[in-house]
């Protein structure tokens, strides 16, 4: 893989080139667009611009989302710069407004959406808005207060309800007990805690606690009073509502008797501990009465007076619901414009910003434009000035993706981001990636399922993008939709060329092969194999001449040795696939080399590379192209030479021409070779090939070594240069023998996942329809279901996911490796639309 970064000597200001327009949701707008074959041209440029422009002016610049601020000021401290204090408010604004969110939300209170984003307000809007945000977070924290100190002497009024009807009901069971005789249990027992006589007063305490802490509070005062007192527990059936947190909890009311002062301290050190709430109440019945009559007129008039500031809180969410969304807008667009204005330098005479950015060359008029807008719209009467500068360092990569690329283009920016203006892998990517990952997924059914999800997302894409659904997962899946669509229509395609549908075949065309038997042979024979050559002694082959016109034959289908036809076919169709994908990469390293004008790169690293490829494992894809054509059954013209006996191995034959051993026949009959000339044209082939190893590892040094020595005054160190260039010489040897080999994978997990489909069906649905039976209706829907279940999750997802990243891999490693560097940096423009984005994805 090339290591050194494509465009790092950046002169500004170089080509005119034109290219074509690839604008949409991926990329910010433009009047002109660019090619998305290379980045976009860019240009550093110094922004010069008035104090009291400099906000319009920015506004405008974060409106249209084409300039990247650089920071001016990276030493200085994020609270030392000139609009900190701006920037405090704008959080403390923030603060308020997710106050005032979650306010809204516990009510329960729609907030409108804002349709079109608010233009960013003027400075002076500011106080309105800082004073508008007070004014309502100080009204709703009143009404909240206020709230909470009445539900709390609700609270309090319900509690002490309920221990008056509670007590009422432990004195009366009391007083019946006590006219009933002296047998009662309860009598007695309170006759024992006073002792003997009967003429002994019992002092008492009534309280509230919550009901998972009972069971420790009546073994703390058993301990604590060792016995001397006697506690009555009623529950109270409805939840009470805590006015703190507004949940709902769960309490009892209790009665404790006791005698004695000492013990009645004791008691309520004990319910303090517990966070017991004890209430006054009388010894007397009517006395009793008429505090619970006080109680529940106290109720009812709290109860209206809650109702009223509910009603009033109510109306003051709901006229900050309607505008909420826009303040934030506001807000955070405010914020973002004081953020950018931190990058700034001031001028000597504080009356001047000064700013560098990146610009995508381009669009430098429809920069100009807006930088105009924002000093009109400020009022000012000074323009403000862009001047391109001159610099060595490396531009920011700028691609402009839509919703249809965007994908294509995240898959090689999480490998790596391209370095400025080489070649961008995602173009080819959009073809190459789903065709891949079809060779692997090859079922027109699958197929089908997959892209039928993906046309749905597409047709209801406006639909779902409004849900703003928060679910990773799903976002992954909808953000690909048409990667998933073109997969699926390719698996559609390299189905058919299996003929694989859910592990069955079509037979459209009628298949080219013929049994040649008698129906009674036929029955007889388990098996039967098919000649399709005219041998002697028979009249007609098992072959009508003409192939199946597309795909493979369906004969095949019901054929023993199926699996070892279509090994061999797709084995050598993986191997031929991936030497042309890789010779491709290596194509796409020249038109780099080409642009960046490096011709030692071409001469010493191209050459030499598509030599040692094309030689080796090239002419290894050649010669199975030669096989098909060179051979076939019966031979032509019953040439014994060009029968399928004497069609020999490729393998062994490679094997044979890398250790310079001769070819052996295969039978008497058969030549040891090919094609005539086939040994010197191999040992010729071999020795190019081994040739360009020393090619690569010292031309390029030497090169460097002699640049060097016309330029003394920029240090080389020729060591390092032939340790790294070594690294590399070895790393494409091995890695081209290693990379033809990882291209097998199509093969086999293309056969993983036709016999997996094949066991699907052969286990499962087969079962259902061999029912023949009334029950079996029934069993084939169930069966049908879990058949279906279990194609969409194993062999849809988990088998697509497989073939996705096997698909990714071969990407990354195998075809980026001959050509991508990735060195270089996203331009990130200061966007309003991102910025927002951000914020509601964060939220």
């Amino acid at each position: 893989m090339e290591e050194e970064e494509y465009g790092t000597e950046y002169e500004g200001g170089e080509g005119g080139e034109q290219y074509t327009s690839m604008q949409g949701d991926g990329a910010p707008a433009s009047a002109q667009g660019g090619s998305l074959f290379r980045s976009e041209e860019m240009a550093l440029c110094q922004l010069f611009l008035q104090s009291e422009a400099a906000y319009g002016c920015v506004s405008e610049l974060g409106e249209l989302g084409l300039v990247q601020f650089r920071d001016l000021n990276p030493e200085t401290n994020a609270f030392q710069r000139k609009f900190v204090n701006e920037v405090r408010r704008c959080d403390e604004m923030e603060r308020k407004l997710r106050f005032l969110e979650k306010e809204i939300k516990k009510d329960g209170i729609p907030m409108m959406e804002t349709g079109e984003p608010p233009e960013a307000p003027q400075p002076r809007e500011m106080i309105d808005l800082e004073a508008t945000f007070e004014k309502l977070e100080n009204e709703l924290r009143e009404v909240n207060q206020n709230a909470e100190a009445l539900k709390k002497n609700f609270l309090e009024l319900t509690e002490l309800k309920h221990i008056l009807r509670k007590t009422q009901q432990f004195f009366d069971e009391q007083e019946s007990l006590e006219q009933g005789g002296p047998g009662g249990q309860h009598q007695q027992l309170i006759q024992d805690e006073g002792g003997a006589g009967g003429g002994l007063q019992l002092g008492f305490v009534a309280g509230v606690i919550l009901r998972e802490r009972l069971p420790a509070f009546e073994k703390m005062l058993w301990r604590a009073c060792r016995g001397n007192v006697f506690l009555r527990v009623a529950e109270i059936e409805d939840p009470l509502e805590d006015p703190h947190t507004g949940d709902e909890v769960l309490k009892s009311v209790f009665v404790i008797f006791f005698q004695g002062e000492q013990l009645k301290s004791r008691v309520k050190k004990i319910c303090e501990g517990f966070r017991a709430t004890l209430y006054p109440c009388p010894d007397q019945a009517t006395d009793r009465r008429e505090m619970a009559v006080g109680v529940m007129q106290r109720l009812e008039d709290l109860n209206t007076v809650l109702g009223q500031t509910n009603d009033h809180r109510h109306r003051v969410l709901a006229a900050a619901a309607k505008n909420i969304k826009v303040w934030f807008i506001k807000v955070r667009k405010i914020k973002a414009i004081y953020h950018t204005l931190n990058f700034f330098n001031l001028d000597t005479s504080q009356k001047c910003l000064i700013a560098e950015c990146w610009i995508p060359r381009l669009d430098m008029e429809a920069i100009q434009l807006a930088l105009r807008r924002g000093t009109e719209s400020s009022g000012s009467t000074i323009a403000p000035i862009l001047n391109e500068m001159q610099t060595t360092e490396s531009p920011p990569t700028f691609f402009r993706t839509n919703k249809f690329t965007n994908a294509f283009q995240a898959l090689i920016n999480a490998y790596g981001v391209a370095s400025y203006r080489e070649m961008n892998p995602a173009v080819y990517t959009i073809i190459t990636f789903p065709f891949l990952f079809a060779v692997m997924f090859g079922d027109a059914g699958h197929g089908t399922i997959a892209f039928l999800f993906a046309f749905w997302c597409i047709v209801k894409e406006k639909q779902l993008i409004a849900r703003n659904s928060d679910n990773e997962i799903w976002n992954y899946f909808f953000s690909g939709r048409y990667l998933i669509a073109l997969m699926g229509i390719f698996s559609i395609y390299t189905g058919l060329i299996y003929n694989d549908v859910f592990s069955k075949s079509l037979n459209l065309f009628g298949s080219s092969w013929q049994v040649n038997m008698d129906l009674k042979d036929i029955i007889r024979e388990k098996a039967v194999m098919l000649d399709p050559a005219l041998r002697q002694g028979h009249n007609v082959s098992g072959y009508h001449g003409t192939p199946y016109p597309f795909g493979v034959d369906p004969v095949w289908q019901i054929s023993i040795n199926k699996i070892v036809f279509l090994n061999s076919f797709k084995m050598k169709i993986s191997v031929i696939l991936g030497v042309i994908h890789m010779l491709f990469g290596i194509f796409i390293s020249f038109l780099n080399n080409k642009y960046f004008q490096k011709s030692a790169n071409i001469i010493c690293e191209f050459i030499p590379q598509i030599l040692f490829l094309s030689f080796m494992f090239g002419y290894m894809a050649l010669l199975m192209f030669h096989k098909w054509t060179a051979f076939v059954a019966g031979g032509f013209d019953k040439d014994p030479l060009t029968t399928e006996r004497c069609a020999p191995s490729i393998l062994i034959t490679f094997i044979n021409m890398v250790l310079m051993n001769d070819n052996e026949k295969d039978s008497p009959e058969c030549e040891e070779y090919m094609y005539a000339g086939q040994w010197g044209i191999q040992r010729l082939l071999l020795i190019i090939a081994v040739s360009c190893i020393p090619w690569m590892l010292f031309a390029k040094p030497f090169v460097q070594k002699r640049e060097a020595a016309s330029k003394p005054d920029q240090p080389f160190d020729f060591s390092e240069v032939m340790i790294l260039q070594g690294i590399h010489t070895i790393e494409y040897a091995l890695g081209t023998i290693s990379h033809t080999a990882s291209y097998l994978r199509l093969w086999a997990l293309s056969l993983a996942h036709a016999q997996l489909s094949e066991v699907l069906w052969v286990m499962v649905l087969r079962k259902g329809l061999q029912m023949s039976h009334w029950a079996g209706g029934i069993f084939l829907f169930v069966i049908f279901a879990a058949w279906a279940s279990l194609t969409v999750g194993i062999l849809c997802l988990m088998e697509g996911l497989s073939a996705f990243l096997h698909t990714l891999r071969l990407h990354w490693v195998e075809f980026q490796s001959k050509f991508y560097s990735g060195q270089g940096y996203l331009f990130q423009p200061f966007s309003f639309d991102t910025i927002l984005k951000q914020a509601e994805n964060s939220d």
